[in-house]
């Protein structure tokens, strides 16, 4: 039987969750997808949900000049079409009763059954400490190289305590005065390593992002935004 706070049903605890579980399908070889028994189609329609929502939530992110009910119906529109194609495909159901889900599985889609059922897990209190220390270079056609590290470590890798990398970001001529600035764009990133699109018509302009790691399943816990780094988009 399905659990219905599987998918999240508010606006803010939504975006992460078809952020992560959309990229999460398509990672690993062969990929979680076809180990879970998940076809190429619905697959497809996962990551439709995902590509629907981006631009709505970005809008949604800036509520003096985007933020409108019509936004606001639409995105709450992409949850309730997500909601459906689970009860009718039973997506989820069928990753909680396949016999190669694993933990990371369940939880990266708040599955509680199975094994998370008889396994209490203390929950961190501590926000993260830690603050990304990226390398950022450009590679051609709008596209920018993002690398995080830790303070003390040596190859690009999720800091303990978080699950991806949340990122705020612009694109143009003018610094934005803080990561709180309006209007910056933001993502969540499931690997320290990434490439972000600017889109090939930002070739001459520069990118100012800011980073922090992140808890996905705890927001409170995100750790301290890193200083704004810049670099010129080829």
């Amino acid at each position: 039987m399905g659990t219905k706070t599987r998918i999240p049903r508010l606006i803010d605890a939504f975006s992460p969750y078809i952020s992560i579980t959309s990229n999460y399908l398509s990672d690993g070889t062969p990929t979680n997808a076809s180990r879970l028994g998940i076809t190429e189609p619905e697959v497809g329609t996962w990551k439709g949900f995902e590509t629907k929502w981006t631009p709505l939530y970005l809008k949604y992110g800036d509520k003096k000049n985007s933020r409108t009910t019509t936004v606001i119906d639409q995105l709450y529109e992409v949850i309730e079409n997500c909601v459906a194609f689970d009860q009718s495909n039973h997506i989820l159901d069928r990753i909680a009763s396949s016999t190669a889900a694993t933990i990371t599985d369940l939880e990266t889609f708040n599955i509680k059954s199975g094994p998370l059922e008889k396994t209490t897990r203390s929950i961190a209190v501590t926000p993260i400490s830690e603050m990304v220390s990226p390398t950022i270079q450009p590679i051609g056609g709008g596209s920018v190289s993002v690398k995080c590290y830790t303070s003390t470590s040596q190859r690009a890798g999720i800091c303990a305590g978080a699950d991806s990398v949340q990122y705020m970001y612009a694109v143009g001529t003018t610094p934005p005065a803080s990561a709180e600035a309006e209007g910056l764009k933001a993502e969540i990133s499931t690997r320290a390593s990434f490439n972000l699109d600017a889109g090939s018509a930002s070739s001459g302009k520069y990118l100012y992002i800011y980073l922090r790691w992140y808890n996905t399943k705890h927001p409170a816990l995100a750790g301290p935004w890193s200083s704004m780094n810049t670099t010129l988009i080829l």
